[in-house]
């Protein structure tokens, strides 16, 4: 019986000193969602034909020279406008000396003490002669004074400043010029100034039959 005891006994202490198996960590929710993805079927990547990779270069080529092409063309446009209009600027500023001639003639001609006298014809006439020397330099380089006395008002070209009654002219005539205008070439510099013709309102008339009704029923 001891000896049965006995056999017992170690037993019963290993079990007591056998250490407990240590529970795992649960997995997190995406390390479950990164397993599923793993097992899920991978879809096939179709590799293309030769034919449809030939297509696909092809496409990529002429792509390649049509934007190739348009450059070319914007480089083209803008090397034509650099050489055509690349004193736009300075020819714009230099109409102020046509403006400028233009003043100093017209306050020579106020003057009083000028007026009538051989001094006043002989600098009118060097101010002609220098206003016609630039309008002519000006013409080698394509830049032309606007057409704007009894021609139709163009708001491209023209810019209307004041209206002037005027039966004799259609309406929308230009009958004056404030200050003339000028293209270079087909690109306008600045706009004509100008005044044009209105035909006389028919509410004055209405008033003038008015009155004349009213002054015939009095001598009545």
């Amino acid at each position: 019986m001891e000896k049965e005891e006995n056999q017992n006994s170690p037993s019963s202490d290993h079990n007591q000193d056998t250490p407990k198996e240590t529970e795992k960590p649960e997995e997190s929710s995406a390390e479950k969602n990164k397993q599923e993805k793993d097992q899920e079927p991978k879809e096939e990547i179709k590799e293309q034909t030769p034919e449809e990779k030939i297509v696909e270069l092809e496409d990529k080529v002429a792509r390649t020279f049509a934007e190739m092409e348009n450059q070319r063309r914007r480089f083209e446009k803008e090397k034509e406008d650099a050489f055509e209009y690349g004193g736009f600027a300075f020819a714009r500023e230099s109409l102020n000396l046509l403006d400028n001639l233009e003043r100093s003639k017209l306050s020579l001609e106020n003057d009083e003490k000028l007026k009538n006298t051989e001094t006043l014809k002989k600098v009118i006439d060097h101010l002609e002669v220098i206003n016609k020397d630039i309008l002519s330099i000006f013409k080698k380089n394509n830049i032309e004074p606007i057409k704007s006395i009894n021609e139709k008002l163009d708001p491209n070209l023209h810019q209307a400043m004041m209206e002037i009654e005027d039966d004799s002219k259609e309406p929308g005539t230009i009958i004056q010029e404030i200050q003339k205008g000028f293209m270079m070439k087909d690109r306008l510099l600045r706009p004509s100034l100008v005044g044009v013709s209105k035909k006389k309102l028919e509410e004055e008339n209405d008033n003038k039959k008015s009155e004349e009704n009213k002054e015939k029923k009095e001598e009545n």
